[in-house]
């Protein structure tokens, strides 16, 4: 799959040095908050210079604990750290990967992240991850200092959720070292959201941080989950949900690109059955940390789009037993499709899911669901990776303000109307009264003075006249009453 490259032997030092995450990320452009313009023919810039990448790595496992831990309490899981070395074909693409963020090459880097077998491991991961959310280093200052910064609104609901965390993973840790990792979560996310006051918390969202603070320690995952929360799930930390809707508004679109009878069958139930998984990047239903992580080399390397992409996939995967329950039956589809398969074949779901999104790209789906689409919305900003990888933190705010005020504008209209159709409503029937009795009046007055010589009233020539004038002007009042 991957090219065998001849190369020496490099000292542990510098294996140590390519792993433990306090020295191993090459610098990104830094970040100072000044927007970009967000402009196509903005060049990024990129200051610093690589780290050194040995040319060879053995998989050995080096202590990244001792002394240069990416946190001050614990240092990142290593979880998916196996026992045996790895394979030639593993280290070749580890070698891959590990040229890639030294190069700064995304293309490259996000090809391998995709590709069956994603990153590999968590060391590798450790470099990768930075590299593919443009999140730099955990250079001394980079953290801004939480304690110096006003409080967030949310961070009383932060410490409900962080309190149910670590749930499925890590296993076979203590209650009080899961304690310490419950103090680094909190910790991250309050520095995010007081850094980013405008940024509204939602529920699960931990869920999403928890695998970034396992995967890159607490002092990485700080520049990290801003990076994602700010310019990859920006939509969900609206100030409402209407950013969430339009997401799941996209999904029946792509499941009648995949399937259009499964669609039909599936049109009488809403798509809010896909918000657990996308919202949370599916980190609040996945249990193995091993797979989420997996999954997260994918949908960091990726747009926006394709959680949805991916969840249209589990529904194709899952026809059969669709099909067997009655598409009048909403309730009882909703029930089963909020719920991930187990087992979740992964991998295969996953190259399915790059071959639909090429198949089907947003822009070609049916009935101009791309065309509805916010231009300030995580599904468009994240759409071109060259543009995306441009982006700061600063832009990144500028595009929440717009699709915050746009949102706005829109509810105000909504809410406008709504008024308006209720006011109408409460006068709907004085006014049909009026009309219908005006029209009566009109027709006796009418056959009073056409009465003939002999006594005998014009009022039946007159009738379909008449009723045609009464329905034109109910006609024309409908709209407002309704």
């Amino acid at each position: 799959m991957f090219g065998r490259r001849q190369a020496s032997l490099q000292t542990a030092a510098d294996v140590a040095r390519l792993s433990c995450p306090s020295t191993s990320m090459p610098p990104t452009p830094a970040d100072d908050g000044a927007p970009s313009s967000i402009a196509p023919s903005r060049e990024a810039t990129d200051s610093g210079s690589s780290a050194a990448i040995p040319d060879s790595y053995t998989g050995d496992r080096p202590n990244c604990s001792s002394g240069v831990a990416a946190s001050p309490t614990l240092p990142p899981l290593s979880a998916s750290w196996r026992s045996e070395p790895l394979s030639l074909t593993e280290r070749d693409k580890v070698r891959d990967v590990l040229e890639a963020c030294r190069d700064r090459d995304l293309t490259a880097l996000r090809d391998l992240a995709t590709s069956e077998g994603g990153l590999v491991e968590d060391e590798v991961r450790r470099t990768a991850w930075p590299v593919l959310l443009g999140s730099g280093g955990t250079q001394s200052g980079s953290t801004p200092d939480a304690d110096a910064l006003e409080k967030h609104r949310d961070e009383d609901q932060v410490q409900l959720d962080v309190n149910r965390s670590f749930v499925y993973y890590p296993e076979d840790e203590s209650d009080k070292r899961k304690d310490v990792r419950k103090h680094e979560l909190s910790n991250v996310i309050t520095t995010v959201l007081r850094a980013h006051p405008m940024l509204h918390y939602f529920q699960g969202y931990h869920d999403i941080v928890q695998v970034l603070l396992l995967v890159l320690g607490a002092d990485a995952a700080v520049p990290a989950v801003a990076r994602l929360s700010l310019l990859h799930i920006r939509d969900f930390m609206l100030p409402t949900m209407s950013g969430t809707e339009s997401h799941l508004q996209l999904l029946p679109a792509i499941l009648y690109a995949v399937d259009p009878a499964l669609c039909k069958h599936l049109s009488h139930t809403q798509p809010f059955f896909a918000l657990a998984a996308t919202l949370t990047l599916y980190a609040h239903d996945i249990e193995e940390y091993g797979d989420i992580a997996r999954l997260f080399d994918f949908l960091l390397a990726s747009p926006a789009s394709i959680p949805l992409y991916l969840f249209a996939v589990i529904v194709e995967s899952r026809k059969a037993e669709l099909l067997d329950i009655e598409e009048d039956e909403p309730e009882m589809l909703h029930s089963i499709l909020s719920k991930l398969p187990k087992p979740l074949k992964l991998e295969s779901l996953i190259q399915r899911t790059s071959e639909l999104y090429q198949q089907h790209p947003p822009e070609s789906l049916p009935g101009r669901a791309w065309s509805r689409v916010s231009a300030n919305s995580v599904l468009k900003t994240t759409h071109d990776p060259q543009l995306l990888a441009k982006q700061t933190l600063a832009d990144g705010e500028v595009l929440f303000e717009r699709q915050a005020a746009e949102i706005k504008r829109a509810d105000d209209w909504k809410r406008r109307k709504l008024r308006w159709r209720q006011l109408v409503r409460k006068y709907r029937r004085p006014a049909r009264a009026a009309t219908y009795g005006g029209a009566t009046i009109v027709a006796v007055v009418i056959a009073y003075w056409l009465r003939n010589s002999a006594g005998r009233t014009a009022l039946a020539s007159c009738l379909p006249v008449l009723s045609r004038m009464r329905q034109q002007a109910w006609g024309l009042l409908q709209p407002y009453l309704y």
